[in-house]
């Protein structure tokens, strides 16, 4: 039986899980079942319906109908972010959590998240995850985003930046909602954009200073909704728009701006090239000759630190600068080596990728 008490007159919870939808009734029933088979139970989940045309809606009320414990915001059509700032303002909880439509929690999941950010007191706990495939057959990869000797203490980011090239995976974590308010951490509001996550990523660990992570894998992330391509322009420039966004709060802050004005610079090559390798083939170019224009800005205000970039990003990078179609061509060369080689690089690191590509090597020099 649905409480009748309105949700400003309960308890708070420990946690509110925020779950943005639209259109997703494929995977939305596995992703919600995560939830309530959680072994951690104080916590609400706010289902926000961003003007869903299909089922979602209809197995969305199933949830209604059996748990007290979760609500929905009906809403029409107005992006990821704009629906994700309304869960944030509607969220009551002590943490705030996300969990994307077409992922899925471990049932330890909310459990080990509030335990290592109650034991520690911290405004961040993040884990790893699993990346996740249903189709041809089920399989699940291991993505280590923190290492066993990072997790289970209390760090703060500004002291190790490479927590900001991580993937952003906004979902694989639980973020103290009074440091979320205190900070004015929210997402950028743009129609029909993607990629929002980095903004909010960003901004979180600019202003944590006590995160911890957790070993653990504990969502899975899934890799085959070929509704999440990037296929059209539009949502390739939301990728430079999040990062004006980045700019914009960091010149409000200018006691953060001289901190992390070069690791955006430096996160902005990660996200370009990541994209690069995403988007559709006749968007490639375009893509590399906005990367240019951003950086020749970021060039023109200082804000590229040498130091922040890889020596082999940073070759990508001067390619660039010279010539997006030299770069261009140097990739297609490139695809003579494994087609799990980008993969590789995103997923698990340039460490794993220089393996695979001296191995394809010696193949090539043994014929």
């Amino acid at each position: 039986m649905v409480d009748p008490t309105p949700p400003a007159q309960q308890a708070a919870p420990a946690i509110s899980v925020l779950v943005p939808i639209f259109n997703v009734e494929r995977y939305l029933d596995e992703c919600l079942a995560s939830l309530t088979g959680q072994t951690f139970t104080d916590f609400e989940v706010i289902c926000i319906n961003d003007g869903s045309t299909d089922g979602s809606r209809d197995i969305i009320q199933r949830y209604l109908d059996a748990d007290p414990r979760f609500r929905v915001i009906d809403k029409p059509n107005s992006g990821y972010g704009a629906s994700m700032n309304r869960g944030l303002d509607e969220a009551r909880g002590e943490f705030v959590g996300i969990l994307e439509s077409d992922d899925f929690f471990e049932p330890q999941t909310l459990a080990t998240l509030h335990h290592a950010a109650t034991t520690l007191d911290v405004d961040v706990a993040k884990a790893n995850f699993w990346l996740y495939w249903s189709t041809p057959t089920v399989r699940n990869e291991f993505h280590q985003a923190f290492s066993e000797r990072e997790c289970g203490k209390v760090v703060d980011p500004a002291d190790n930046t490479e927590v900001f090239h991580a993937k952003p995976s906004i979902w694989s974590a639980i973020y103290r909602r009074s440091f979320l308010l205190e900070h004015g951490i929210r997402f950028l509001e743009t129609p029909g954009a993607s990629f929002q996550d980095l903004g909010f990523t960003f901004k979180v660990w600019a202003c944590a200073r006590r995160v911890t992570y957790v070993y653990e894998p504990l969502i899975h992330y899934r890799q085959d909704n070929e509704n999440s391509s990037v296929n059209s322009m539009g949502k390739v420039d939301a990728v430079f728009n999040e990062y004006a966004e980045i700019g914009r709060w960091l010149d409000e802050r200018p006691e953060l701006r001289d901190k992390f004005a070069t690791v955006k610079s430096a996160m902005m090559y990660d996200s370009c090239i990541w994209n690069y390798e995403r988007v559709a083939p006749h968007l490639k170019l375009e893509l590399l000759g906005k990367t240019r224009d951003a950086f020749l800005a970021e060039q023109k205000a200082g804000t590229i630190d040498l130091r922040e970039f890889e020596h082999w990003k940073l070759i990508g990078l001067q390619t660039i600068l010279r010539s997006p179609a030299l770069f261009h061509a140097d990739q297609q060369r490139y695809h003579s080596l494994p087609r799990r080689a980008a993969r590789i690089l995103w997923t698990a690191g340039p460490k794993d990728l220089a393996f695979a590509v001296k191995r394809r090597v010696g193949e090539m020099i043994r014929r």
